[in-house]
């Protein structure tokens, strides 16, 4: 039983029918309003002794008397509730049955109930929560107005007030462990925090890691004893020198953890030394050397060395970069290479200069990568046009060599997936692209064209494609960082919703009616644009005033951040219309025990989810297509999905990587 099907049961069990589909309410989030039923200056509504003879139905009674007078219950009867059990931490839209029962189903026992209740414009809310000797009903009504008074209060703090306050969280016990660990990940995440206090969290932190560290720090870093710090440095710590990825390198003793180093540096891109490039091409590891084959800045000569290492995985690994630097002799001993994936290498590179044959293609099993990259005869070519699979076909649209008059047959394929890849090829014009029928699912995530992200500094290009008719080459404009005037206001106005969306995230020069629309109308599927870097403030006046939380989030931007607007990040400092976004803040002696992870965060993922062609089904949230078995070849124009093994396929230029099974590994990914 799936999660939403487990909760359905549990709202079933105690009388409540789940309307609509889940959904981002416009109203404060359940942690900002339980802040009333837990805090510590609570003082209860109505108190039920939990030593009376039938205390269920009492509360029951109770609740309903509490909710009926405060109008939650009304109209249609829905409400928004939240509960102990409801790990998704988001409202859900509910009304009575016959023979409801919240106290009694609704808690960690009969009798003990955990839950809140809320009014569909959020202004109301009646919540439950079990004390040691009693159950407390809380009602709070003008939630609204209590928040606004509340943040106009913490935006006339004053720098004294605000210093008592700090100091209150000192007094007592000193914080240990899990505490301070969790200071120490706040603190690195804060973009507010002072570099020189940054660079002393590493050691309990392993998000200071990110940002970068003075020299001295990453040397402490890297010659760390405990390899998981070591590693977590070399894999995302920004500030390494070539001196640095030197010492790591040639430091370590234990050849898979050097293994490890020497693929993290290659993925990198890292600059290394020659003379540390060479000591790592010859050394006694092969998967040390297959590794010192993609570093950059790897002499020539070396390349050529390892193209004859006696290792097959290392010939493999060096074919591709040594290969235009072989000679007659060296490239035709790997084309006949005992290694199968050796020699198919050395054929599709040999092919990328001499015509592939029919009996080549056929006889050495290249694959769909053959069609795509390689230079093919032109009967190999007309053949698989007209007669091959569909796969095939599709796998050929790709190919940037094909003739002109291949690649309009292949426009008017009977498959629509390969019409679909035809149509995103960059050699079409504008009229050749608006031509061809092709089926597109606007609600299916794809990915960004590579053709047109390589273009975004071409300011003519990007007023050209900007006017195409295809929605995905639109999208992949929307996605540069500066825009032309002209081009920005055409996909502002644009009828694909997401071509907003990813003009609103994306690019600097976006209107700011277009961001305060795209902000403020959200969904679950589209939330509060992320990833800004400037943000307008025209219409800030007049949207801070609205009741809408999302809008207020937006007004209340900050031009200078590149994170989300801080009602979706929990934080705590800033305006008070900040503030008045994120809901009232706890005050002095106000964090007590919170219940059933009442304060966690809620966060953004928006910017994380896979995409897929519109030949294949719709991405899942954990980042897997898993609807129906996958068919035995792939769509034209995909490739096997890498986030789960589920055998389904996906388009586009930069899958996620595929999670290394390797132990060690394993771990560095954690």
């Amino acid at each position: 039983m799936s999660g939403g099907d487990e909760l359905v049961e549990l709202l079933g069990r105690a009388g409540l029918e789940v309307v609509g589909e889940r959904r981002v309410e416009e109203v404060p989030p359940p942690p900002v309003v339980w802040r009333h039923v837990i805090g510590s200056e609570t003082e209860p509504t109505v108190e039920v002794a939990d030593d009376r003879p039938d205390p269920v139905a009492e509360l029951n009674a109770q609740w309903h008397r509490l909710a009926s007078d405060a109008g939650i219950l009304g109209g249609d009867g829905v409400f928004l509730i939240d509960f102990s059990g409801n790990t998704d931490r988001s409202w859900v839209r509910v009304r009575l049955t016959d023979g409801w029962d919240l106290a009694g189903v609704l808690g960690p026992r009969p009798g003990q109930p955990e839950f809140l209740t809320l009014s569909l414009d959020g202004d109301t809310m009646v919540g439950a929560t079990t004390e040691e000797y009693a159950v407390w009903l809380v009602a709070v009504d003008r939630l609204r107005e209590r928040h606004e008074e509340a943040a106009r209060a913490a935006g006339a703090e004053t720098p004294e007030e605000r210093a008592a306050a700090w100091e209150t969280l000192f007094r007592g016990p000193q914080a240990r462990g899990q505490l301070l660990d969790a200071w120490a990940n706040g603190l690195s995440l804060n973009p507010a925090t002072p570099k020189e206090l940054r660079s002393k969290l590493w050691e309990r932190s392993h998000y200071a890691m990110y940002s970068a560290l003075p020299t001295e720090q990453v040397d402490a870093a890297l010659a760390h004893p405990d390899w998981k710090t070591r590693s977590r440095a070399a894999e995302v710590q920004p500030n390494i020198t070539p001196e640095q990825w030197s010492r790591v390198l040639l430091g370590e003793q234990n050849a898979r953890q050097r293994w490890v180093l020497t693929l993290l540096a290659a993925e990198r891109r890292a600059e290394v030394p020659e003379d540390t490039c060479r000591t790592l091409a010859a050394d006694p590891s092969a998967r040390v050397r297959s590794e010192a084959a993609g570093l950059k800045g790897l002499p020539a000569s070396v390349l050529v060395a390892l193209s004859a290492d006696p290792d097959g995985g290392v010939r493999y690994a060096a074919c591709k970069s040594a290969w235009p630097h072989l000679d007659t002799s060296a490239r035709h001993r790997l084309l006949n290479d005992s290694e199968d994936k050796v020699r198919a290498e050395a054929l599709l590179l040999h092919h990328q200069d001499h015509p592939m044959p029919h009996s080549v293609y056929e006889a050495e099993g290249v694959g769909t990568r053959a069609l795509e990259t390689c230079l093919l005869e032109r009967g190999l070519a007309e053949q698989l046009a007209r007669n091959g699979q569909p796969g095939e076909r599709g796998s050929l649209a790709l190919n940037p060599r094909l003739d002109p008059d291949l690649v309009a047959l292949l426009g008017e394929d009977r498959d629509a997936g390969v019409r679909f890849v035809v149509s995103c090829r960059a050699d079409l014009t504008e009229e050749q692209r608006d031509g061809i029928l092709y089926d597109f699912d606007p609600g299916v995530h794809y990915f960004p064209l590579d053709w047109v992200v390589a273009l975004h500094d071409d300011r003519d290009a990007m007023r050209r494609l900007a006017a195409s008719s295809h929605p995905l080459v639109r999208r992949s404009v929307a996605r540069a960082r500066h825009l032309p005037p002209d081009a920005v206001a055409h996909l502002a106005d644009d009828e694909d919703r997401v071509v907003q969306l990813f003009l609103a995230e994306s690019c600097d020069d976006a209107p700011a009616d277009m961001l305060m629309r795209c902000g403020s109308g959200g969904t679950a599927a589209s939330p509060v644009p992320t990833g800004r870097s400037a943000t307008p403030t025209s219409p800030a006046t007049t949207s801070c005033a609205t009741p809408t939380t999302r809008t207020r989030a937006c007004a209340d931007w900050p031009s200078t951040t590149r994170r989300p607007p801080p009602s979706w990040s929990n934080g705590s400092a800033g305006t008070a219309v900040r503030r008045s976004a994120a809901g009232p803040s706890p005050t002095r002696g106000s964090l007590r025990r919170p219940r059933h992870d009442c304060w966690r965060t809620r966060t953004n993922t928006s910017a994380a989810r896979p995409r897929a062609t519109p030949t294949c089904r719709p991405v899942s949230s954990s980042g897997c297509c898993g609807r129906e078995p996958a068919p035995r070849r792939p769509p034209p124009g995909t490739r096997p999905c890498r986030w789960r093994s589920c055998g389904a396929w996906s388009n586009g230029s930069a899958p996620p990587p595929q999670q290394p099974t390797d132990p060690d590994i394993a771990d560095l990914r954690a």
